[in-house]
């Protein structure tokens, strides 16, 4: 590999133990990749905390276990620092109403030893699916690393920034080291749309771009890029991040970009580099309608759980929230779950749409989500969600029937205790 005299002073250990063993596993991954050099790395979104996978290594000593889950290092190294700008993912718990969720105190407080030593490093506490709502957004061309994968969608998409889906290990390692292998979406080459699709639906709700993400991801052959194309109307960040949670849970492309919004796609010919698509499909009602069948159950049954935001709620999106249920009641067999990152929930604390939520019978949880903390109710007659990521993600793991509707559709549903979707 061509590696800088910096990079080779990494490597060779004179920045310390830590970001050796960092540089090692970069190395050996740009290896494999067939990565020939290395980029810098300035930002990256971490999955910190005590996540239930940790527990496959059995040890008490948090230190240990970092070193081998996050670093692949069976010698014990102590993070210290991190080379970049960093921000926490999902936690397996809100932070303030764990006990809520069902989690034990012994679970909490071992997160937040785990939690303790990541700040203690400089990685920020946000605890989000989406930290562009709280100030990561990287600027076209440059490099970050997630392991989130409407995060690595979005941010390449929107932004014009690059990164790869990279596993958790890797997103630490390149942290640390501030390296990444110069592979993939990194290379600015490899970044033209491959498959275009051409939209003859619907696209005016946000529950139309969740379905629309849904139908291209499970259309799309494995590895290629779509192009959103045709006659669809001009999205907005929340219908966009609702399009590519669902494409990234059925397809997971790493890139999507769609004709006149994102900055790489300013025409079809830009989007595709000039050449000629591999494919272009029509993206039609029936599809949506199929998606729709697939990815939700049919009929009007009970409902006793329903969860609304994933990826987590902007402001504007608890605030539509607030004002529904202001004044209204929610069912007493219905449990209303609305997340969103702690930094927004400080303003919705502010501007009083936590409590609008709370005397309507909902709760505002942060940091998490039901599939990352994984304490769905058991023996519930029904759930609903909002998002068409979450909707999929569930379903395999209950015995519920799983809806998945409008915001709107959740909400009424949470008023009457019944299905109260199309």
């Amino acid at each position: 590999m061509k590696l800088t005299d910096d990079e080779k002073r990494l490597l060779d250990g004179s920045e310390g133990k830590l970001k050796q063993k960092a540089m090692e596993f970069i190395v050996k991954y740009a290896q494999v990749l067939g990565a020939e050099e290395l980029c810098q790395v300035t930002k990256a979104t971490l999955f910190c905390g005590a996540h239930p996978y940790l527990e496959v290594f059995k040890s008490e000593d948090i230190d240990l276990i970092i070193s081998e889950m996050c670093f692949c290092s069976s010698e014990k190294v102590i993070l210290d620092k991190m080379a970049c700008y960093c921000q926490s993912c999902v936690s397996p718990m809100d932070p303030e109403k764990w006990a809520h969720l069902g989690v034990s105190e012994e679970e909490y407080q071992k997160n937040q030893e785990f939690l303790r030593r990541y700040l203690a490093a400089g990685v920020h506490l946000t605890g989000t699916c989406a930290p562009y709502l709280v100030g990561f957004i990287p600027l076209m061309g440059e490099h970050f690393v997630t392991s989130e994968s409407s995060v690595v969608l979005i941010l390449n998409s929107l932004w014009g920034a690059c990164g790869n889906g990279d596993g958790i290990e890797a997103g630490f390692c390149a942290a640390v080291c501030g390296r990444t292998p110069l592979w993939g979406n990194h290379i600015m080459s490899n970044r033209k749309g491959t498959h275009v699709f051409k939209i003859e639906s619907r696209s005016a709700s946000v529950m139309d771009w969740g379905l629309l993400g849904y139908t291209i991801g499970r259309k799309l052959p494995c590895h290629a890029i779509p192009v959103i194309d045709g006659n669809f109307s001009r999205p907005d960040l929340h219908k966009i991040k609702a399009c590519y949670a669902a494409m990234a849970e059925t397809g997971g492309p790493e890139m999507c970009h769609i004709v006149g919004i994102t900055p790489e796609a300013m025409t079809l010919d830009q989007a595709c580099g000039g050449k000629p698509p591999r494919d272009v499909m029509p993206i039609t009602e029936e599809d949506l309608d199929e998606s729709l069948a697939d990815v939700s159950a049919g009929g009007r049954g009970e409902i006793d759980f329903i969860s609304l935001g994933c990826p987590h709620y902007s402001i504007e999106e608890i605030r539509l929230v607030a004002d529904f249920l202001d004044g209204k009641r929610i069912s007493s067999q219905v449990e209303l779950q609305v997340w969103t990152v702690y930094g927004i929930k400080a303003i919705a604390d502010l501007c009083g749409y936590t409590e609008k939520i709370r005397r309507a019978g909902g709760v505002l949880l942060t940091s998490s989500c039901p599939v990352t903390h994984g304490k769905i109710p058991q023996g519930a007659r029904g759930m609903a969600f909002d998002s068409a990521k979450q909707a999929h993600s569930i379903a395999p793991i209950t015995s519920a029937p799983v809806y998945f509707g409008s915001a709107e559709d959740c909400l009424k549903s949470a008023l009457s205790g019944k299905w109260e979707g199309r």
